[in-house]
């Protein structure tokens, strides 16, 4: 994929160490509570891998000539960085086959014109030629003007033939496809067999006058009757002169000179002059607004190269809300000048990833995922063009689905972490991102916070309650996590017995329960529930002691869930998971109320040892996830969830909640191998629920069938030919067709072509199931704002 004037994969970090003013985001420290919850800090890493080598930094980014690259405003899913749409005349690509034919047709047309005009078989072909010169010229004996002024005059006229049939073959066309769409070495040599062809033709052969007419004009007579010694250099000369300039524009179009240059070390791009409209290296933005000194230092550090893309977008964002008016301008003046490009710095300190897999433009917040392929399914203006996501379509949730084989973490899912992880360095996103041990989505350097269940190693815990200080709310998130895949229990009254238990513990306590003491709640009966009774004071908790008699009420009943609660709960009441989901201050917590900041988060399940706990934790973190994004105050910030195996996270209520996170400016990537992991009764809603599908290859018919019925039904024009034998009436017409028949075996025919509109599917379930080339995807997005992109084939490695 091109990667010209963006980072690629394999960048070395770009980020420093940062001191008290640097480390401010916008101007707040980056421990400031919100909500109850504050930003957490970088833990420290294990031992680095070695790092990578350096590179010359023009060798590796170009700050400038990326600031100034054309963006398109582009349809939804186009990559917009350096695109130009595809000219229109390239809509119907004319096959192979009917180029060379249309051209051996035109070059027998030249043939044939030009021998009727050598044989001055016209009468008045001469009168132009005449007209223009001395009579004398044409008395008896032709002398040599004379023949020089034909040869002239002929040359012309085969010019003018040569330049007619060429458009009327469309050889220009021929040649870029047999020659200039050939990889090297076969472009260089197609285009020097062309050029040889040409050289012959003009020099070896006596067919067109172009030679005698260049050296009878730019040579005088008395050279070739003088010296035959001189008369044959200057001879030569001119076949040489001639034969360099037929073979010059062969030798470029073919690259010839590339082909055989030794390549040398990596230098800088030439300087891009701004298209057009101010520059955007030197912060025109600034400079309007009255903040020359700011625009003059970060235009020197753009031209000093001490600036990456990161860089520009966290401050260019940071600009943004002082604009707004949520950051006061002068702070953002006084960090700049101090600080330059280390202005506004992201809490973490970190200017950049560790390691980049994928290529992204920070100013347009996309991530280049491949390009669309060349397939009749997709519309001609996309073909070649690059495929890109971005927040704008991230916002209505994408859906992926296909088998483990067809890579979707590596293709997709990592990509998009790392998109978005970008963006939270520049202020504009916070991610969570929820996987299984092992799985590849960048180093641990690339979060601020990793929770990793089940390893003793893990510096932070996962806040069992999210953050949440309401008994009722924190019983619905419990009640969704643990009884949400259970088709035969109501979670609302799981999440009422929760609650009977939660809010009376609370009040006792002062805190929420532990697992180990929530199970027991509910497992130990009568006993537990009289010792939870005790704590409590009749003056003062009275409704809660109502909860409490009501939940004793219900003991033993066939309404009772507390034994498949306890049950439940008893997945994650192990002890591997005995230092974790700690209410009593003894761990170190990250809870999702920190999204309102730009937070990194990756949380690691051990799905291989506790394949259930690992699903029920999934449920849990989307719940939370859900909660969090809806009680922010501040919704400028993306946040975006990350499900590598989401097919346990998708319940009723979480389908449901789906369709909320558009309006909360959040949106959830959810990875699946299979519908067939989700329950039946909840394809059609989820399919309708998100906003953009991905399918790769691997899936099966019947899951085909459920995404053809999503993308629905397109109008397409259908042509049919009916082929009717022709009867002739006329002995010789018959003898013919028999003459015909005898030679080609077949009847003569004529066709009948029916043109008309018909509707059909975008994509059949039999060509999603085995018509998807591997390493390709068919992605259909949808943008907040509503505008769509049809199903469309993308060559993921292009």
């Amino acid at each position: 994929m091109g990667t010209e004037g963006t980072y690629d994969s394999q960048r070395e970090q770009g980020g420093q160490g940062t001191d008290d003013a640097g480390a401010r985001w916008l101007g707040r420290s980056g421990g400031s509570e919100a909500g109850g919850a504050s930003v957490p800090r970088p833990t420290p890493p294990p031992p680095p891998l070695p790092p990578l080598p350096p590179r010359e930094p023009a060798a590796i980014f170009d700050v400038r000539q990326w600031l100034r690259t054309h963006r398109a405003d582009a349809a939804p899913g186009l990559w917009r960085y350096g695109y130009r749409p595809r000219p229109a005349g390239d809509s119907a690509e004319v096959p192979t086959r009917a180029l060379v034919v249309g051209a051996l047709i035109s070059i027998a047309c030249g043939i044939f014109a030009w021998a009727v005009w050598r044989t001055d078989y016209i009468a008045v072909q001469r009168l132009p030629l005449k007209l223009f010169t001395p009579s004398d010229w044409w008395r008896g004996e032709p002398g040599q003007p004379a023949r020089t002024a034909s040869a002239v005059y002929n040359s012309l006229f085969a010019a003018l033939l040569i330049y007619f049939c060429g458009r009327l073959g469309n050889w220009p066309a021929l040649y870029r496809r047999l020659v200039l769409d050939r990889p090297q070495p076969g472009r260089a040599l197609a285009a020097a067999f062309s050029g040889l062809l040409v050289v012959w033709i003009v020099l070896a052969t006596s067919l067109l006058p172009f030679f005698y007419a260049i050296l009878h004009v730019l040579v005088p007579v008395a050279v070739f009757q003088g010296d035959p010694e001189v008369a044959a250099a200057v001879g030569v000369t001119i076949y040489v002169l001639i034969a360099a300039a037929l073979l010059w524009p062969f030798a470029r179009t073919g690259g010839w000179l590339q082909l055989f240059r030794k390549p040398g070390p990596a230098v800088a791009p030439p300087e891009s002059e701004p298209e057009a409209g101010e520059d955007p290296a030197v912060w025109p933005r600034l400079r309007a607004a009255g903040q020359p000194g700011a625009a003059d230092r970060l235009a020197a550090e753009v031209a000093g190269r001490r600036m990456n893309d990161v860089d520009c977008a966290r401050i260019g964002h940071a600009w943004s809300r002082v604009e707004a008016g949520a950051l006061p301008s002068g702070v953002f003046v006084d960090g700049v000048m101090k600080l330059g490009a280390a202005a506004c710095l992201h809490p973490s300190g970190d200017r950049d990833l560790p390691v980049r897999a994928a290529t992204h433009d920070l100013l347009t917040a996309q991530v280049r995922m491949g390009v669309y392929a060349e397939h009749p399914r997709n519309p001609s203006a996309r073909r070649g063009a690059g495929a890109a996501l971005d927040p704008s379509v991230l916002g209505t949730s994408l859906l992926a689905v296909g088998p483990h084989g067809s890579d979707r973490t590596r293709r997709l899912v990592r990509p998009v972490v790392e998109s978005l992880s970008l963006q939270a360095l520049a202020g504009r996103a916070a991610v969570v991102v929820v996987s299984a041990e092992g799985v590849d989505l960048g180093p641990e350097g690339s979060y601020d916070v990793v929770v990793k269940i089940g390893n003793a190693d893990s510096v932070y815990d996962l806040d069992l309650y999210g953050g949440i200080t309401d008994p009722d709310e924190a019983a619905m998130l419990l009640s969704e996590a643990f009884t949400g895949d259970l088709p035969d229990v109501d979670s609302r009254r799981a999440a009422v017995t929760l609650g009977q238990l939660i809010g009376p513990f609370n009040a006792a306590r002062g805190r929420f329960p532990s697992l180990p003491e929530l199970r027991e709640l509910l497992d130990g009966g009568r006993r537990a529930l009289d010792l939870l009774r005790d704590d409590l004071r009749p003056e003062e908790h009275r409704s809660y002691l109502r909860e409490v008699d009501a939940r004793e009420r219900q003991l033993g009943t066939s309404a009772d869930l507390s034994g498949v609660l306890a049950d439940r709960i008893a997945f994650l009441d192990r002890p591997a998971f005995s230092t974790f989901f700690d209410t009593r201050g003894l761990s170190r917590p990250f809870s999702l109320r920190a999204l309102e900041h730009p937070v990194r988060v990756r949380i690691v399940l051990p799905e291989r040892s506790h394949p259930e706990a690992s699903r029920i934790l999934t449920r849990l973190v989307f719940a939370q996830f859900v909660s969090s994004v809806s009680a922010r105050r501040d919704t400028s910030l993306f946040s975006a969830l990350v499900l590598d195996d989401a097919a346990s996270a998708m319940t009723t209520d979480s389908v449901r909640a789906l369709q909320r996170l558009r309006q909360l400016n959040a949106g959830a990537v959810l990875a699946i191998r299979s519908l067939d992991d989700v329950g039946p009764h909840l394809h059609a809603a989820l399919l309708g629920a998100v906003g953009c599908l991905m399918t790769f290859p691997g899936i099966t018919t019947w899951e085909g069938t459920r995404f053809a019925e999503a993308w629905g039904k397109e109008w397409v024009e259908t042509r049919e030919v009916a082929q009717h034998t022709v009867f002739a009436d006329q002995p010789f017409t018959r003898a013919l067709h028999a003459l015909r028949k005898l030679v080609t075996g077949k009847a003569v025919t004529t066709d009948a072509v029916t043109v008309r509109q018909v509707e059909r599917e975008r994509w059949s379930a039999s060509e999603l199931a085995y018509g998807v080339p591997a390493g390709h995807a068919v992605l259909s997005l949808t943008t907040v704002q509503g505008e769509h992109a049809p199903p469309l084939l993308v060559h993921l490695d292009g």
